[in-house]
């Protein structure tokens, strides 16, 4: 257990499923794209977390208590020949935000990548994040040629864009 003023980034458990939705809840919140599901945002990490080669959640704790994560979704790219991970969900609480945590975590997620011999890493923001965009870029990452298109497949599935 870390002591006082301590952080730890570790994979995130069960046990840390209703700090994760609240995380999620927040970031959705922030997304156009989505709405706020507290069921939905539940079953999707559950999901990862009974099933380690789907993917890995790593949460930061900061005197035991959650106030960032980062989800990897582990796939197969074919243009790359082997396994590539989709990166999700970075969120770090409000009052956590300037402090380097988000940094932390996003360097963990691409060094576990790296280590588990992953070939790429590729993940979505919001057009009007231009915060996101920076911070995301000043981590090496770059924009795509390739442009994001979805199709919902349930009523329910992705709301509109909002314009």
């Amino acid at each position: 257990m870390p002591a006082m003023n301590e952080a730890i980034i570790e994979q995130a458990t069960l046990e840390d499923l209703p700090h994760m939705v609240d995380l999620l809840y927040e970031l959705f919140g922030q997304e156009g794209d989505f709405v706020p599901d507290r069921s939905k945002q539940e079953r999707g990490l559950r999901l990862i977390l009974e099933q380690p080669s789907r993917g890995r959640i790593f949460v930061y704790r900061w005197n035991n208590q959650i106030v960032g994560m980062v989800n990897l979704l582990f796939t197969i790219s074919t243009a790359e020949g082997g396994f590539v991970v989709l990166l999700e969900d970075v969120i770090v609480r409000v009052d956590y935000r300037g402090r380097g945590v988000g940094r932390q975590l996003l360097s963990h997620a691409i060094e576990y990548a790296k280590k588990k011999e992953f070939l790429r890493v590729t993940l979505l923001t919001d057009r009007i994040n231009a915060e996101g965009q920076t911070f995301f870029q000043k981590m090496g990452f770059f924009k795509s040629q390739m442009i994001p298109l979805r199709l919902p497949l349930t009523k329910d599935a992705a709301t509109l864009p909002k314009s």
